[in-house]
């Protein structure tokens, strides 16, 4: 079971957006918080991201920053650039300028935050992937085929771009959980790297309705019951059986906002033999009753790049 597909798929709200911008020097460029999450490559020239806080991050050609919590930030040619314009709807996308060019490509997913996958949100406020040759030649090779596809639109371009922007989606994460399996002792890159917590988080993806036992995951896992705990609170910060009801949840969520089935078949889906307790499980993890849930969500409208 591929738990970084699941854990992506469970929390899409609808379509993700994408464009390309063209700006020439000087320009500054402010992005809004988006209720989702959000990219940029740089394909050609060179900019800034300058964060609310923190140090600025110089962007190259190819390098790649990934927000996943979608946090304000300023794109521009240089630090002390005025900001002279907002990401909306419908802004042009070349300004001309006497100064360089730089081409980028941004795209914002449309994310339930509210009841996001600890996975993303153990993420840094922003993933930057520096260009590196022979690294990451997956993820380069997306950016180049839906540039491709923005720049020249062809027949069939309109179904190619929201799978292409899947695809970016996973090798940007699949880059960053790389990067990181090695260096960082906790967190979902080092989950990801132990053999034994992989192996039982995988048992709980492909089964999530059964009614898992701390014992029957060690099993899976090849270790002893204390063991997997240890390792499951070090590395992803709870232990077995809380994320099994956390991933339950998550799933009946995203039941909830995409059908209209009853609650007691919800109810099964993930695991609950009663109604009664599945509402009381999904009220104690998301403040909310389920049927109070499906009634306020709506399905999000793409988020503009």
């Amino acid at each position: 079971m591929d738990i970084l597909s699941d854990a992506v798929s469970a929390v899409r709200t609808s379509s993700p957006s994408s464009g390309l911008f063209v700006r020439h020097a000087p320009w500054g460029r402010q992005y809004p918080v988006v209720p989702g999450a959000g990219f940029h490559v740089v394909l050609q020239g060179s900019c800034w991201l300058l964060p609310p806080n923190g140090d600025a991050i110089a962007l190259g050609i190819g390098d790649v920053v990934f927000m996943p919590r979608g946090a304000d930030h300023v794109l521009a040619d240089d630090p002390a650039t005025l900001v002279t314009e907002t990401a909306r709807p419908g802004e042009p996308r070349e300004i001309i300028g006497p100064g360089p060019r730089s081409i980028l490509l941004c795209g914002a997913y449309a994310l339930d935050r509210r009841h996001a996958h600890p996975m993303l949100d153990g993420l840094p406020e922003f993933v930057h992937l520096p260009a590196q040759l022979g690294r990451h030649t997956s993820l380069r090779g997306a950016v180049d085929l839906l540039a491709a596809e923005l720049a020249e639109p062809r027949a069939g371009t309109a179904a190619l771009i929201p799978s292409l922007l899947d695809t970016l989606l996973l090798y940007i994460l699949r880059a960053w959980l790389e990067d990181n399996a090695d260096t960082r002792p906790s967190g979902w890159a080092a989950a990801f790297g132990d053999p034994a917590v992989a192996t039982a988080l995988r048992a709980v993806h492909a089964d999530p309705a059964h009614s898992w036992t701390v014992d029957e995951l060690a099993a899976a896992a090849g270790v002893s019951r204390a063991t997997l705990a240890r390792r499951f609170v070090a590395t992803i910060g709870e232990g077995p059986l809380s994320y099994v009801t956390r991933w339950r949840m998550i799933l009946a969520a995203k039941r909830l906002r995409e059908s209209a089935d009853a609650l007691s078949t919800v109810a099964r889906t993930v695991g609950y033999g009663s109604e009664f307790a599945f509402a009381k499980a999904f009220k104690r993890e998301f403040g909310i009753a389920p049927g109070q849930y499906r009634k306020e969500t709506e399905r999000a409208e793409p988020v503009a790049v």
